[in-house]
């Protein structure tokens, strides 16, 4: 390994392989929203699911996973996604703009919430997130206009279910691929090295400069607007929410806490792969009832306890793999005609190797 020599050295920040995760990404998205042309509705419905859990478990990462912030009130945003489009297709608007809007109006409310949530920290906050949602759910349940204590539908929806399903799922896809695209973005600004640095640790990121607070601020809307939008997919799948219990469940905030455990928190790829791997289990095992949440709770536990780094953490680990360029590695530049060659670092630390 070579020595860094001060100002012979630039920063590369994997421009080429960006290129080309865009250029694959864009093809993936197109495939996919071209899918519906190619599957009959009950195959493209059930990817509905896949899809909004995949986001659900992006937002929890970008949350808890780079911000350190462990939230298990997620479900606040979810079901105000939902109830969002009741109040504005009641409106008048229909029910896709409804979610748009809803979305607009939850970052709104999450950035009033964040300045509550933000007086709590590490186990504090957890619980006082799940007081939030719990707090927003009995608001909820006060107007007569959106059920009550009672579970309702939409009002004015498509008729025809197939083009209801093929709504929904171009709309489902496009959350999904409009936040994967942030958070890839995100962590490669400045603002994502700066919430690494406050999620190892907050002091010394504060004494570095960072506004820890508006950092974190931004994150929490993020993920509540996230949640939002993937709360509405829910509502629009299902024309409607069974009950404010069932929208504003805390299951929701578990079974993200899974998902990004499984796949491997602090990377884009694991809760995209923790994602897969629940909506596997839960398409072939949710009929054994009770027993499939205790195979699900097995199965985090041994993730936990032999795989921490969760499945593509170990699999990344193991064969150095990475989808998404995140990182920056520092390549020395060539000096007396002898050329040196960087070393990828994940963490952006200044590695050369000759």
């Amino acid at each position: 390994m070579a020595e860094l020599v001060p100002g012979h050295v630039r920063v590369d920040r994997l421009r080429r392989r960006m290129i080309t995760t865009q250029i694959v990404g864009a093809a993936v998205i197109v495939l996919l929203a071209l899918a519906p042309y190619l599957f009959v509705p009950a195959v493209t419905s059930q990817w509905i699911k896949l899809f909004y859990l995949i986001t659900l478990a992006t937002v929890w990462n970008l949350l808890a996973g780079y911000a350190g912030m462990v939230s298990v009130g997620q479900q606040a945003y979810i079901g105000l996604g939902a109830y969002g489009i009741f109040v504005f297709n009641d409106l008048g608007l229909n029910p896709y703009a409804s979610a748009l809007v809803a979305s607009v109006a939850i970052g709104v409310i999450a950035f009033g919430l964040s300045f509550v949530a933000f007086r709590l920290r590490g186990g504090y906050f957890a619980i006082g997130t799940w007081v939030i949602a719990e707090a927003v759910r009995q608001v909820v349940v006060k107007f007569d206009s959106l059920g009550a204590g009672r579970g309702r539908s939409i009002a004015n929806y498509t008729e025809d279910p197939v083009m209801r399903n093929l709504f929904t799922y171009w709309l489902a896809l496009a959350i999904l691929a409009a936040t994967l695209i942030a958070t890839l973005f995100l962590l490669r600004s400045r603002m994502g090295i700066a919430l690494q640095s406050i999620r190892d640790n907050e002091v010394a990121a504060r004494a570095l400069g960072i506004h820890v607070g508006r950092t974190k601020r931004i994150v929490f809307v993020i993920a509540g607007v996230g949640a939002g939008l993937a709360g509405s997919v829910i509502c629009l799948q299902a024309i409607g929410v069974q009950s404010p219990a069932q929208i504003f469940s805390v299951s929701f905030s578990a079974f993200m806490v899974f998902m990004v455990l499984i796949g491997g928190i602090g990377t884009i790829e694991g809760p995209i792969v923790g994602a897969v791997i629940y909506y596997v289990m839960d398409l072939y095992f949710s009929q054994m009832g009770l027993w499939y949440l205790a195979v699900l709770g097995v199965l985090a536990i041994v993730v936990t306890l032999f795989l921490p780094q969760g499945v593509w953490g170990a699999l990344a680990s193991r064969f150095n793999l990475s989808i998404f360029p995140i990182g920056h590695r520092v390549v020395a530049v060539a000096d007396h005609g002898e050329r040196r060659h960087a070393s990828r670092h994940p963490d952006a630390v200044m590695t050369v190797t000759d």
